[in-house]
């Protein structure tokens, strides 16, 4: 995959050590060929990035640990969103010994966040390292990235990969009906058209892990709490030239230094390419961020549970009116013109639904939920595959330590101290995703003030746009601190209101102002303190 690399300067550039197995099939065991009788200390259900990872870490280095990992297709997959990293996600990849998964797959380096509100501009980049280095994360193609994981998987003699569906838990169940202890899975072919095949049971001797994503058929068996839709992502893709200046894939120095100029014309329209481009004037946020040099993906959110209907042509035109506001012509002239290009020639609208799904305990005894299988967050802060891959650090951190199958006393050990730790990072993300949601998506002039009271927060600099970039990235995983800034936000806004000197809400008289200010403080509290509560549950 070599070939994908566009620029030789990127510090993703360079060879992948299991690029031989990207494509390759050999490894793969399809369903009709799989021995069943075979003995395997753990099962993993889904090989996204969450499973193929932590297969990958449950085997690397231990020849006597067997591990299954289920998936429905072993092809490339093509999603709209996990396609950006954040730099605390590159990190984990780095303590699982995937540091050089981004390479030869294309994808670009992401020093940072342009932010535009109402004609202004603010860049809120990562923080630096412990050796001054400023850290990046990285975007790319899903799918390719997903690949290389795979091949990870595929390069260990010890993994099976096998491509069949898992159709249901095995186990011993309460008087309820709930699962108390998972044993193994069924399963059976991928294809629908096979189901009435016979299937088969695997039971494992450790644990059987559930990371078969957002969309998780297993998910009811440990949490049957309803889930929340907030709103869903339209996914359309941008084709356009490389930048024309080495500055912007110079590391990371080259572009935090770079100012935005959105008004010149260039081959490449981002407002500040190597970096996510965040517009909040839309009806609700559009994102933009790069897939490789010279394709860039545009996620446009549409609030609420319901999406127009695409069929009467509704869909179509919300986008295109919230394309224009965020990204207006006489602004963005290049950008504006492709937008509109791409939305009129693209077939079908792709979209996503974006949910809130708070983690619960995995008290399941020989099961463990991870990544989107076990809790959800908005995707609007790219954090989902940083919380399920240091989900796979701390797991197999604890693991190591221990016999290749613990016991079941043994394994509730660890599942307690596993969750203890990964709770202040998750919560941190979760939370920050769903805040950042309402005000970014504000529908009432109490959230238009505080949308523009973030603004104004992130644009004072220092430790006011590093500590969110810090919660962002998750780098910093402090959920007091989040708290803390959150309400600083908040009391900004307070003032704005008070001394009438806010855009999103001004006018009325002193009295009213101030009775409005606090009841502002009200809405702040309850945007961040209910989905605070949920994380905090055991």
């Amino acid at each position: 995959m070599a070939e994908l690399d566009e620029n030789a300067s990127w510090p993703t550039h360079g060879t992948y050590e299991y690029s031989s197995h990207y494509s390759s099939r050999k490894e793969v065991v399809e369903y009709a060929a799989f021995d069943g009788r075979q003995a395997f200390d753990h099962v993993v259900i889904g090989a996204g990035p969450v499973g193929a990872a932590l297969a990958f870490a449950l085997a690397r280095g231990r020849a006597g640990v067997r591990v299954l990992v289920v998936e429905k297709s072993w092809d490339e997959p093509d999603r709209i969103v996990g396609e950006l990293m954040q730099p605390a996600g590159c990190h984990a990849l780095e303590r699982l010994g995937l540091g050089s998964v981004f390479s030869g797959i294309g994808a670009v380096p992401v020093h940072g966040y342009h932010i535009a509100y109402r004609g202004k501009q603010i860049f809120v980049p990562y923080m630096a390292g412990a050796d001054g280095a400023r850290l990046c994360g990285n975007s790319f193609h899903h799918g390719r990235l997903v690949m290389n994981l795979r091949a990870a998987c595929k390069a260990q003699p010890n993994i099976v990969c096998l491509e069949a569906a898992g159709t249901e838990l095995l186990g011993d169940a309460d008087a309820s009906g709930r699962f108390t202890v998972v044993r193994g899975v069924r399963v059976g072919p991928p294809r629908a058209a096979e189901e009435d095949a016979a299937h088969v049971d695997v039971f494992p001797r450790g644990t059987t892990f559930v990371c078969d994503g957002i969309s998780s058929q297993f998910r009811r068996q440990l949490n049957a709490a309803p889930v929340e839709m907030v709103s869903h992502f339209c996914g359309l893709v941008l084709d356009h030239d490389p930048v024309e200046s080495a500055e912007f894939f110079e590391g990371p120095t080259g572009a935090t230094t770079h100012v935005a100029r959105p008004g010149v014309g260039s081959g490449n329209p981002l407002p500040m390419p190597h970096n996510g481009n965040v517009m909040l004037d839309g009806v609700g946020p559009v994102l933009l961020y790069q897939l490789s040099e010279r394709q860039t993906r545009v996620l446009a959110d549409i609030p609420g549970a319901q999406l127009p209907s695409e069929a009467s042509g509704r869909l179509r035109a919300v986008l295109r009116e919230s394309l224009a506001r965020a990204v207006p012509s006489s602004v963005y002239p290049g950008l504006h013109a492709k937008l509109m290009h791409s939305l009129d020639s693209a077939r079908r609208i792709r979209c996503i639904g974006c949910k809130f799904i708070p983690a619960i305990a995995n008290n399941i005894d020989g099961a463990l939920w991870l990544g989107d299988a076990l809790n959800v967050r908005h995707p609007l802060t790219g954090g989902g595959m940083t919380v399920g891959l240091w989900d796979v650090v701390l797991l197999s951190e604890a693991l190591r330590d221990e016999s290749a199958v613990p016991d079941a006393r043994a394994m509730r050990r660890i599942k307690a101290r596993w969750q203890c730790h990964r709770r202040p990072r998750a919560m941190v993300i979760n939370v920050l995703s769903i805040a950042l949601y309402s005000l970014f998506s504000a529908e009432t002039r109490e959230l238009a003030l505080l949308r523009e009271a973030c603004f104004r927060y992130l644009a004072q600099g220092g430790i006011y746009a590093m500590h969110p970039s810090g919660f962002l990235s998750g780098l910093m995983p402090s959920p007091l601190l989040l708290v803390y800034h959150f309400f600083s936000t908040a009391f900004v806004a307070v003032y704005l209101r008070v001394a009438d000197k806010s855009v999103a809400y001004p006018g009325d008289s002193l009295l009213f102002r101030v009775y409005s200010a606090l009841y502002t403080l009200f809405i702040a509290a309850t945007v961040i303190l209910p989905p605070v509560w949920k994380e905090l549950q055991p």
